[in-house]
């Protein structure tokens, strides 16, 4: 009788959930209404107008992530950073970092900005080294930049710059300049948050481009003869993408300059030259049929964890400072663990452990310690 009563309780609650989901936004829409009701007349008109104001800020905000976000190729969403970027600056060039150097890549509201291509950034000077040392938005003043730099462009009317890091898998491929140019307007909040975006979604490019490339794989390697081929074994802890560094190629013309390549890079023959000799492969005594299902559980719990850290760059880069990852994580890890055993925890590839050694490889950097005393080892 208990168990039939738990049951229509839940049967009402879940009734009850559906009912309400459809009546939440017109009685936060009534509540409001209600309120500004009863506001005398002039405080009611200032807050209508501050609302109206918030949200054509807002709107516009959200068009220019969505532009960012319409572009398909690594150029089309550097562009469109910059291009929105200037709603919020005067000035705005980006520089890749590569090799410890950072170049200048493409810049709006320098006069010639073809100038800018290629400039060398002062990757040691004062705001520059803080916000590519430290990973955050960096405001400063001319007086902290590159002496270069200031020379060659100027500076704000007001002397107020801004540098903020694009991070891509906890690196810093590229770094944003951004100034009020003579009339001083700086919207950093606004900038910051495109940044982001923009960080965001080539994390979402890169693994797309990735997971067909694997997809094609798949589809070779099922078609195939049976025996798979020496070049295509990758070991359970290569990084597909182990190369982030920017490929900014400095040329003698601006037509070869224009831009000259990704900032990030995945090489698809990246795990075939980083592949061990088959002597050492640790798949080379199975069938390959068998060797092909621990691939597969590997590249699955690749995508499942990088998953994880493209949404929660801050909680990793928390949890490894502080040794906790895992209790910061801990949801969206079993969470994920839960999916990855679904798939292949019936199959031959379930004593491989793929998914937990891939946790400690990427959130951890192979160090267990830094996953916490709650991780199960």
């Amino acid at each position: 009788m208990a168990e039939q009563s738990s049951e229509v309780q839940q049967i009402v609650e879940h009734a009850v959930a559906r009912a309400l989901e459809g009546k939440i936004a017109q009685l936060q829409a009534d509540l409001v209404r209600s309120v500004l009701e009863a506001l005398p007349a002039q405080v009611s008109a200032t807050v209508c107008q501050g609302t109206e104001a918030a949200s054509a800020s807002a709107g516009a905000l959200v068009k220019a992530v969505a532009s960012v976000h319409a572009g398909t190729t690594q150029k089309e969403i550097l562009r469109a950073l910059l291009a929105a970027g200037r709603e919020y600056c005067s000035r705005i060039a980006l520089f890749v970092v590569k090799a410890g150097t950072a170049t200048g890549w493409q810049g709006y509201g320098f006069g010639d900005d073809e100038t800018i291509k290629d400039f060398p950034l002062d990757l040691n000077a004062g705001t520059v080294a803080h916000a590519y040392q430290n990973r955050v938005a960096t405001p400063g003043n001319t007086a902290e930049m590159d002496n270069r730099f200031v020379e060659q462009f100027g500076g704000p009317a007001n002397e107020q710059v801004l540098l903020l890091p694009l991070a891509l898998k906890d690196k810093v491929a590229a770094l944003v300049y951004a100034d009020g140019g003579e009339s001083g307007a700086l919207d950093s909040a606004a900038l910051e948050l495109l940044v982001m975006a923009t960080s965001a979604w080539l994390e979402v490019a890169s693994l797309r481009k990735q997971a067909g490339q694997r997809e094609g794989l798949d589809a070779a390697t099922m078609s195939s003869e049976r025996a798979p081929s020496p070049a295509q074994p990758v070991p359970s802890h290569s990084d597909p993408f182990a190369v982030h560094a920017p490929m900014h190629v400095a040329s003698s013309t601006p037509a070869e300059r224009e831009p000259a390549a990704d900032v990030v890079e995945v090489a698809s023959a990246h795990g075939a030259a980083a592949a061990p000799a088959a002597a050492t492969d640790p798949l080379a005594g199975l069938s390959p049929e068998d060797a092909e299902f621990h691939r597969k559980a590997q590249r699955f719990a690749r995508l499942l964890v990088d998953e994880i850290k493209l949404y929660n760059q801050a909680k990793v880069a928390e949890g490894r400072r502080n040794k906790d990852v895992y209790d910061r994580l801990r949801e969206d890890i079993e969470k994920s663990r839960g999916t990855y055993q679904k798939r292949f925890g019936d199959t031959v590839a379930a004593g491989g452990d793929y998914f937990q050694h891939e946790v400690v490889r990427s959130l951890a950097e192979d160090d267990v310690s830094i996953m916490g005393a709650s991780f199960r080892h």
